[in-house]
Order: structure tokens, then C-alpha cells, then sequence
């Protein structure tokens, strides 16, 4: 079984990755991560453990210089990284580190496209597979203090410990499929929005509320959203605690006539951010540049009907994948390819040549439809 060493030196992380590389030509490690993100926008980065094969390197994000020891080795891309289930990691190495792991191989991903399951956690992919119990009772730690519990120790080194043997196992399986390509397309993916900071340009879209809104309303929705946005990353504060969502919503729906009608309506609710209220009216009543190529959520009979053939669709082209449900095209990215009217990025490249002949005639037919009033 590999050691485990506690690395609170950059100066030691160097060195042993650079011995491990001299000794057997480092080429693969796992990574893993542990973070706190409850109060805070962006999460706080306290523990990476990586796998060299050889050892586990439990490393103390807290220490000065650690990130920047830490960033050479992200950013060789001689050596693939292999994580599971890597989207929050990679937002967190990113802010960190100034950059995410490249070459990306995610083992949940890979066991969703070998068939095996769609959203496995790695504690059932390394028990389904490998027939390995792995203990996850320091799930909810607090990975901020110090010194670590041995327990916090060993939950930690274990989530690192079987990521060789899940990698080898399922690369193998999409070899054999055909489908190591689609692998390395949706991990690049993966990594490419974490690398670009992941800001969706239409965040409405992924409120359902948004659906009963008029065009206007969801302009202004839009305003509020982005604005929240901007003012999360900048403070550092979860999203919720500038603007609640549903408050968005009612201020987009039924907009205050003035700045002082604003100020009226947020002191009669407790807990509204009454000291934003002339910045939230800016946002309110000020044109975005974009709003005009503003898609708009909808939620009319016809799409529904529309989005069903969809759906139906893809999941019959899934059962001849023997692909999970969901993971050929989920029902949120189904709507997107509707209401923007071209294919979104997430369905691009393989899923695209997957899709594009059983849904173009779907959506030719939709698109011949008269337009609802």
C-alpha cells in the first residue's frame, strides 16, 4: 500500500514530485480536493491529496507558496490527472492556483460512458468495481482546521487511494467501445469553463419561475442576475446572500415605479439587502448591451410537446448506446437547443453526431410550426 505524507513545505511537494518523476517517469497522478464553501462565493481551498502511484501526498493548502508549488505540476500536461467527479475541484484548484489540471481523465464521467452508471459516487464506482468498501464518515469535516484529525487523514488519503485501478479498468472499457475520443472531449470540455471562469451569459434560464415571466420581466430578471453575479465574485459572497432569488423574480415581475418605491418594499421584508437598494434599482432599470439576443424561457403547450419527442428521442438513441439516462443529452440541455434555436455547447462534438439525425427532422417540424401567440 502506498504512504501517505503530510506536505507542509512547497519545497517538499517539489521535491518528491520531482523524485517520483526521476525514479519511474511520473505520467499519471489522482487528484483530489477538500474545500469550504459555505460562506463564500468562491470555495476556500485547505487540502489536495495526490496520488503518485507510489505515495499519497496530503498537501496543506493553507501554507504560503503552496499553490504555486502545486500549479507546475497542474499545468504539465506530461502527466494526466485523474479525479472523479471533478467540476467543483477544478473551480477551486483554478481560483487557488491561477489554473486546473490538464490533461483531465474524470472516472465519473468515464463510468457514465462506458455504461456503467450515470452520477456514480466514487464510493459505489470503487465498491461496483473494484469490490472495495471505502469509509466516507468525514464527508461534513472541517477541513480548515489544524492540525487534522487521523481520521480526516485517512478519509482524505482514501479518496485518492483507488483512482489508478478505477482509471486503468475503465479506460480499458472505453477503448474497447470506441469511446476514449468522447472521454477526452468532455473532459476537455470540463476544464476549458473551469479555465474561462464558467459564467453563464444567461443565468434566467436555470430559474423555472422564469418560465411564467413576459419578455420584459425576464429582461429584467436577466439585469438583476447578472448584476448578483458580478457582486458574488467580487465580495466573495454565495449568491443568496446579495440578492435571494425569489426576490429577483417578484422585482423583475412587478418592477417598483421609482428608487424610493424600491427602498419601501425592501424595509417591509425581513432580511432584504436594504443597504443595495440604490445599486439593485441601477441594475433594475439599466439596458444590458446583449438583452435584445436575450433567449427567453418558455413554458407554452407546443414546447412541451416539442421537448418530449426530444426527450423520447434521446433516450431511445441512448438504449442503442446503452448509455444512462441523462447522459446523452439532459432534459435542461434539450431546452436550451430549443429556445436558442442552434446547438449549445454542451451538445456539441460527439453528442452532436449522435443527435443531430434523429432530432434536425424533430426540430424542422417544430420550427415549420406557426407561431403561438
Amino acid at each position: 500500500m502506498a504512504g501517505t505524507h503530510w506536505i507542509d513545505d512547497p519545497a517538499e511537494l517539489s521535491r518528491r514530485l520531482a523524485c517520483c518523476s526521476d525514479r519511474a517517469g511520473l505520467d499519471r497522478v489522482g487528484l483530489d480536493t477538500e474545500f469550504i464553501r459555505e460562506r463564500t462565493y468562491w470555495p476556500q481551498l485547505a487540502l489536495v491529496q495526490v496520488s503518485t502511484g507510489e505515495d499519497i501526498l496530503l498537501v496543506d493548502m493553507l501554507v504560503p507558496g503552496m499553490p504555486a508549488a502545486l500549479a507546475s505540476l497542474l499545468r504539465d500536461a506530461s502527466v494526466s490527472k485523474i479525479m472523479h467527479s471533478a467540476s467543483e475541484d477544478l473551480v477551486a484548484l483554478q481560483h487557488a492556483c491561477g489554473c486546473v489540471p490538464k490533461p483531465l481523465f474524470d472516472t465519473q464521467i468515464a463510468a457514465a460512458l462506458c455504461g456503467v452508471g450515470a452520477g456514480m459516487g466514487y464510493q459505489r464506482l470503487v465498491s461496483d468495481l473494484l469490490g472495495i468498501a471505502v469509509d466516507k464518515g468525514e464527508t461534513r469535516s472541517d477541513w480548515m482546521r489544524r492540525p487534522l484529525s487521523p481520521q480526516q487523514l485517512d478519509y482524505a488519503a482514501d479518496d485518492v487511494r483507488h483512482l489508478f485501478a478505477l482509471h486503468d479498468q475503465l479506460d480499458a472499457r472505453l477503448e474497447t467501445l470506441g469511446r476514449g475520443d468522447w472521454l477526452r472531449e468532455d473532459c476537455a470540455r470540463l476544464v476549458d469553463a473551469a479555465d474561462a471562469g464558467g459564467e453563464d451569459p444567461w443565468p434566467h434560464l436555470a430559474l423555472r419561475a422564469a418560465q411564467f415571466l413576459d419578455a420584459d420581466a425576464q429582461r429584467r430578471l436577466l439585469r438583476l442576475l447578472r448584476w448578483r453575479e458580478t457582486q458574488a465574485r467580487a465580495g466573495d459572497r454565495p449568491r443568496n446572500w446579495i440578492l435571494d432569488g425569489e426576490l429577483a423574480v417578484l422585482l423583475a415581475k412587478n418592477p417598483p415605479a421609482d428608487a424610493d418605491a424600491l427602498r419601501r418594499l425592501l424595509e417591509s421584508r425581513p432580511k432584504s439587502p436594504l443597504r443595495l437598494s440604490n445599486a439593485i434599482w441601477d441594475a433594475l432599470s439599466t439596458p444590458l448591451a446583449d438583452e435584445a439576443t436575450m433567449p427567453l424561457a418558455r413554458d407554452d403547450e407546443g414546447d412541451r410537446k416539442t421537448l418530449r419527442r426530444l426527450q423520447d428521442a434521446v433516450a431511445e438513441r441512448s438504449r442503442e448506446l446503452a448509455l444512462p439516462d441523462g447522459v446523452l443529452a439532459s432534459r435542461r440541455w434539450l431546452q436550451a437547443l430549443l429556445e436558442q434555436k442552434q446547438w449549445p455547447p454542451m451538445l456539441a462534438g460527439w453528442r452532436r453526431g449522435q443527435l443531430e439525425p434523429v432530432l434536425a427532422p424533430l426540430l424542422a417540424a417544430d420550427a415549420g410550426k406557426p407561431a403561438t401567440a
